[in-house]
């Protein structure tokens, strides 16, 4: 029942951006008690994390690589949340997934992904 729902990915030129969107339904506990997170996966590479917003007090936490460049942010009225990526490069091509974590425990739902393309 519970869905993550992923959109706003495409192709961009390098430097340009694109805001993902993610939104959640059927979740067992209300969106606000979720951690939320981005991961992205580039063909034949290991899924990776990219940024999470805490459910406790909406603080962001951003892997290395995207730091400055990717912002996460969350709206729990409409059970949404985004990523806004800046600067892109073609590195960043990848599926970006959204992911849900209860209390901020484990992810254990996760959505479909969109894809995320970047020329050079």
């Amino acid at each position: 029942q519970v869905q993550l729902v992923e959109s706003g990915g495409g192709l961009v030129q390098t430097g340009g951006s694109l805001r993902l969107s993610c939104v959640a339904s059927g979740l067992p506990f209300p969106f606000s008690a979720y951690t939320m997170a981005w991961f992205r996966q580039a063909p034949r590479k290991d899924r990776e994390f990219v940024v999470s917003i805490s459910w406790r007090d909406s603080l962001a936490n951003t892997g290395d690589s995207m730091k400055d460049r990717f912002t996460i942010s969350r709206d729990n009225a409409e059970n949404a949340v985004y990523l806004q990526m800046n600067e892109l490069k073609p590195e960043d091509t990848a599926v970006y997934y959204c992911a849900a974590a209860y209390l901020g425990s484990t992810f254990d739902d996760w959505g479909q992904g969109t894809q995320v393309t970047v020329s050079s």
